[in-house]
């Protein structure tokens, strides 16, 4: 019998139809969350390191989490969008080695399952502002989130079923295999999701071998032969994956996401954030202020 080792799952956190013109002009936007959009009139435009897109009627669009991408429109632009968290045990994202704006043919189907979506979840665009800076907060975020401990189990489902569904339509532009993790180890599994319950404690490698019985060296060896990763070097990007999270959706001081993040200084701490993302903290919170 075929046995799926999908383990994805995705939280919604907002679906809305809205009416956008020249104000909706912003800059290195950086969301924790995926952006879908399908376009019924007008026109606009993504750009990111990529190139650029155009937002035109008919077609889908998805924005992955941790892209970073510029959003603005000259004239007028309506859209429904969806906006949602993905989640995994080893914290590794679908589109891990495909963060880019993507476009895609939008078919009746998937039109269809946009507006049952907003249907059925009636209250959940952000009506706050159309600016990131203003609505992407983490008391906002588990403000919606909450709204999904909420719901009847058969809205849950079905939400989910939805999100599937038009996020496999973009799978077909990247490498994604679903038998890709059919080969780790049990206890190399147990490791990547044991680093992204305790972002916040300081992991080395020998406790993480220490933790599954095996001699460091041997461990180090599975772990890239698994993953494609070093142990440290997985440890540090997710690190520094939530430390982006803290950084846009916080006033934290960069102090504290160090020691949040399990850092347990902040020259270390900014060290390793430039040499994951190529920018400093500083260069990095500017860019998420538009």
């Amino acid at each position: 019998m075929f046995k799926s080792n999908f383990k994805h799952s995705f939280s919604l956190l907002h679906v809305d139809y809205v009416k956008l013109y020249q104000n909706w002009n912003y800059n290195n936007v950086i969301s924790p969350y995926y952006r879908l959009y399908y376009i019924d009139e007008g026109k606009g435009y993504i750009s990111d390191n990529y190139g650029r897109l155009t937002l035109e009627p008919g077609n889908l669009y998805l924005i992955p989490s941790f892209t970073i991408c510029n959003l603005n429109c000259d004239d007028y632009l309506s859209q429904y969008f969806i906006q949602f968290f993905e989640e995994s045990p080893d914290g590794i994202s679908l589109f891990n080695n495909h963060r880019r704006a993507m476009k895609i043919p939008a078919e009746e189907i998937d039109i269809a399952l946009i507006k049952k979506l907003l249907k059925s979840n009636p209250g959940r665009g952000i009506n706050r502002s159309e600016n990131p800076e203003v609505y992407e907060k983490e008391a906002f975020y588990k403000e919606y989130l909450s709204l999904n401990n909420k719901m009847k189990t058969h809205l849950i489902f079905e939400n989910q079923g939805t999100l599937i569904l038009l996020i496999s339509k973009f799978l077909r532009l990247t490498s994604f295999k679903i038998d890709d993790t059919k080969s780790i180890s049990s206890k190399i599994l147990d490791t990547m999701s044991y680093v992204q319950i305790n972002l916040s404690k300081n992991i080395t490698v020998a406790q993480l071998a220490q933790r599954v019985n095996q001699n460091q060296d041997y461990f180090s060896k599975q772990f890239l032969s698994h993953t494609g990763h070093r142990p440290l070097n997985y440890i540090h990007e997710k690190k520094i994956e939530r430390a982006q999270y803290l950084i846009a959706t916080t006033n934290k001081s960069f102090l504290e996401i160090a020691l949040n993040t399990g850092f347990s200084n902040l020259p270390h701490f900014s060290k390793i954030f430039k040499k994951t993302i190529g920018i400093t903290p500083g260069e990095y919170r500017k860019n998420t202020h538009f």
